[in-house]
């Protein structure tokens, strides 16, 4: 009786939700309306203009799903206007390599703050795509996730 006791007593101070491993997702289009609420009556709070984004959702009410972004920034959009993660963004200056060691060949100097499209991982290396270049990163100290 005592374990059903501190089930309930572990339930009630953490819930189910507290134990949920994060949720990633990318914008799927160009333009993405963020709303306050969950419904398209809800008004317009800002619009994203990058397609790929990554975003964590913290939350879901039918078809929206609440978001927060890199910046902190948060609100509604409907799933529709989103996809599986294949981005994320490094939070520190990273080199990109032509192959996934570093004692490959450096092709540039990655900025932190830039989305980084996810071609492939192994292991602790990614193959991102970002503007004209196509490299390997270390996906040590990111935002976002990668599948």
């Amino acid at each position: 009786m005592k374990k059903f006791y501190f089930l309930i007593l572990i339930l009630l101070f953490f819930p189910f939700h507290a134990f949920s491993e994060e949720v990633f997702l990318s914008l799927k289009k160009d333009k993405v309306n963020v709303r306050y609420g969950p419904s398209f009556n809800s008004p317009i709070k800002f619009v994203y203009k990058k397609k790929d984004l990554p975003i964590k959702q913290i939350d879901q009410k039918e078809n929206f799903k609440r978001i927060i972004d890199f910046k902190n920034n948060n609100g509604w959009i409907h799933v529709s206007q989103l996809k599986k993660i294949n981005s994320f963004i490094p939070l520190e200056d990273k080199i990109l390599f032509k192959k996934p060691t570093n004692f490959s060949k450096p092709l540039a100097k990655i900025k932190k703050g830039r989305v980084l499209i996810v071609q492939k991982c192994d292991g602790i290396w990614c193959k991102i795509k970002t503007g004209q270049f196509l490299g390997w990163v270390k996906i040590d100290n990111i935002w976002g996730s990668f599948n």
